[in-house]
């Protein structure tokens, strides 16, 4: 049985209260930011946020993202004093039963689009990208350093999340073009996830199964999520019309996967662990104050992805 959770924050007490008169009882955990944006780690700060979801019913199944961490992305001078403090997160994570750290290896800038309030079906507003709108930069960071980075991140922090057992998931990079603003993207097709996936043997390597970014490289998203079945710890499903250089977000019934045999493919391959929709449209009557992550959107994707998977485990069985 797959764990239906959503992404929460502690600022959105409402959120948290419509999830579970919806039947959510399994949270996505961002740890809150502090003034100068960046978010706390140390034990005490984490124990707190977690007793607060815990509080409001939720089981914490992932903490997503992982605090910044640009040195180790950069190679840059701290990068294992950043080392140091992804380990004590992960310590404490053990000590609370958090099995899943989602995180990725995107340099500078995290996900991208460059148009967040296209109009989409009935005047929902949906988020969209065109790498037109970016125009031109010069590389600052290369693909050969950003691997090179990773792998001393997988070196360095894999064993000690295999040791306390927690699972890192790495989500692949969004959109997944070779260059956003400069910097080089590497986690751009299944085969660089499965490299990734390869520099480590360990349990404790895994992979955010992105459907949305997936589906924006172009491949068929059953067959994919067969090909890492052994990886697969965290779902985001969404989905998108388009290409890695011009795609729009999606409501969930209406893009370009096959949802229903993408469900279906998780039930095939026994997966158990936390799904949540990801950038979801914004509905009449809010504001759109966090594109992609307003409260309506969301609502209407946990009974989409219920139903969806209550039919996927009823065709098994059959």
């Amino acid at each position: 049985m797959i764990k239906i959770a959503e992404y929460v924050r502690l600022d959105q007490p409402r959120l948290m209260r419509l999830l579970r008169q919806c039947g959510v009882d399994h949270a996505v955990l961002r740890l809150p930011e502090l003034a100068d944006g960046t978010m706390p780690d140390h034990p005490e700060a984490v124990r707190a946020a977690v007793a607060e979801v815990r509080a409001a019913g939720f089981s914490v199944e992932v903490i997503e993202p992982l605090p910044p961490f640009e040195r180790i992305k950069q190679g840059l001078p701290g990068r294992d004093e950043e080392i140091d403090r992804i380990h004590r997160l992960i310590k404490v994570m053990a000590e609370l039963g958090i099995p899943v750290l989602c995180h990725n290896f995107m340099a500078k800038h995290g996900w991208g689009r460059t148009r967040w309030a296209e109009p989409g079906r009935g005047g929902a507003l949906v988020t969209a990208f065109d790498i037109d709108d970016l125009g031109e930069h010069a590389e600052t960071i290369s693909a050969d350093q950003l691997w090179a980075n990773y792998a001393y991140f997988v070196a360095a922090v894999v064993p000690v999340a295999e040791e306390y057992g927690v699972q890192l998931a790495l989500h692949p990079d969004d959109p997944p073009i070779p260059s956003y603003r400069g910097v080089a993207r590497i986690m751009i097709t299944p085969d660089a996830l499965e490299r990734a996936m390869a520099l480590s043997d360990s349990p404790a390597q895994g992979l955010a199964f992105c459907q949305g970014t997936f589906a924006t490289m172009g491949a068929d998203i059953p067959s994919t999520i067969r090909r890492f079945a052994d990886r697969i710890r965290f779902v985001h499903f969404r989905d998108v019309i388009g290409t890695p250089t011009r795609f729009t977000e999606t409501f969930h019934d209406e893009g370009q996967t096959d949802m229903a045999a993408a469900m279906a493919a998780y039930a095939e391959i026994g997966f158990a662990g936390p799904m949540r929709s990801d950038h979801v449209p914004t509905l009449d009557g809010e504001d759109n104050t966090f594109p992609g992550y307003e409260v309506l959107g969301r609502l209407n994707a946990v009974g989409y992805m219920r139903g969806l998977w209550e039919s996927a485990v009823h065709a098994k069985g059959s």
